[in-house]
């Protein structure tokens, strides 16, 4: 391949790798870009969860009340830190706005699409082209030890229902039977059976793998400085390896969309959601399905050799600290639910951005305004889960196919 190919992705993370993967896959020479480590940013440290569970948004009805109590408290799990900042200000309107009925479901509608159909397209990916990842179609479990709590979310589990997304009740001596990694004299769970879960840094390593082997280029460790356009027309970027060109450019920039893509002229309805993790070797009483500590949103996942805890939606901007009271918050919160909330070693703590879009939609699809440029962002928390749909729904619009999910939800011209 020379300096030019069809299509130039920016971003090597899960989103950007699987548009690759299906460009490749219809015929499309693809250069990829990244400018540290494919996989490496806000893809390494999440919990690998591939959820249709979690169809529902973040804007629901109360949560905004919710989250300006919990200002107040720094280890909440959804934390807005005080600060004059004019993009959030603008940003939480926009999300106060659809935190109505109306609003949310239409959202859950759209993001339960999404979700089920990637589910599906990740386990047939996995099967086919033999990635190693540790894919398990396990389920995933809410877990409570708050029976007020679970009541209330049984009450949503006829709108999950709706959206084709199937539920069973445990009563708390049908969960210590399931899962002996708990503590016992908790109240239950809900367990979501269509759920799977993998090893995030395993799959989009073997992402990487399949695009090389299909003919893509990766080069990391690569800064796009510039765009450059032709007509009215993005025809490249310039970058700290000199220009880059193509047909057509796909930025699947993450939560550095709205700073990168800003010389553009576009102001991307986007907030970076700050994310926390804790990677401890593997105990030897470790759960057999991921499950959340539901009271306090922590994500449990358990590999062969490794234990993860996951949670916190915290708005601090691009913050880089490692923010100690977030973590012990995780693991304040796994003690009270596990037998052995931590393995021998720790192994990382980590933090990364989500991409959050005031509708909790990705914008997936071209950009009217910059012919050219066609858009894989603002996936919020379900990045690992939207990426095999997000990669093929791009593919799709980019080639003239039909598209395999409605694209119309997530054209960044809604907004």
């Amino acid at each position: 391949m020379d300096e030019r190919a069809d299509v130039l992705v920016l971003g090597g993370g899960v989103i950007g790798l699987s548009c690759a993967y299906y460009l490749l896959r219809a015929g499309r020479s693809v250069r990829l870009v990244e400018r540290g480590h494919v996989g490496g940013s806000t893809s390494h440290g999440n919990c690998g969860t591939i959820t249709p569970s979690h169809a529902p948004p973040l804007a629901a009805p109360g949560v905004l009340r919710k989250a300006m109590r919990w200002m107040l408290t720094p280890d909440a799990p959804l934390y807005i830190r005080p600060r004059p900042d004019p993009a959030l200000a603008a940003w939480l309107m926009r999300f106060a706005a659809r935190c109505n009925r109306r609003d949310w479901w239409a959202s859950a509608r759209a993001k339960g699409e999404l979700l089920t159909a990637s589910r599906a397209l990740i386990e047939g990916l996995v099967r086919d082209d033999r990635l190693d990842c540790g894919f398990e179609a396990t389920g995933l479990n809410y877990v409570y030890r708050d029976p007020r709590a679970m009541e209330a979310d049984r009450a949503g589990l006829g709108d999950l229902a709706a959206l084709g997304i199937a539920s069973r009740v445990l009563d708390g001596a049908a969960l210590a039977a399931e899962e002996p990694a708990l503590l016992p004299g908790l109240a239950g769970a809900i367990h979501f059976p269509g759920d799977a879960q993998l090893r995030p840094d395993r799959y989009t390593a073997e992402l990487a793998r399949r695009v090389r082997e299909l003919g893509g280029i990766i080069e990391e460790g690569v800064t796009v400085t510039g765009f450059r356009t032709e007509a009215g027309r993005l025809v490249g970027v310039d970058s700290s390896l000199g220009p880059r060109d193509a047909r057509d450019i796909v930025a699947a920039l993450g939560p550095w969309s709205p700073l990168l893509l800003q010389p553009l002229g576009l102001r991307l309805p986007i907030q970076p959601g700050k994310g926390y993790s804790m990677t401890w070797s593997r105990p030897a009483l470790a759960p057999r399905a991921p499950m959340v500590l539901r009271e306090h949103s922590v994500c449990v996942t358990s590999w062969a050799d490794g234990l993860r805890l996951g949670s916190t939606m915290e708005f601090s901007g691009y913050d880089t600290t490692l923010n100690r009271t977030r973590l012990d918050a995780i693991a304040r919160a796994a003690q009270g639910y596990l037998r052995e909330p931590a393995g021998p070693v720790l192994r990382e703590e980590w933090f990364g951005w989500r991409p959050m879009s005031v509708d909790d939609l990705p914008l997936i699809g071209p950009v009217a305004s910059t012919p050219g440029l066609w858009l894989a962002t603002g996936h919020g928390m379900m990045g690992m889960g939207m990426s095999a749909v997000s990669g093929l729904l791009i593919t799709d619009l980019l080639c003239g196919r039909s598209p395999c999910v409605n694209p119309v939800p997530v054209s960044p011209g809604r907004f």
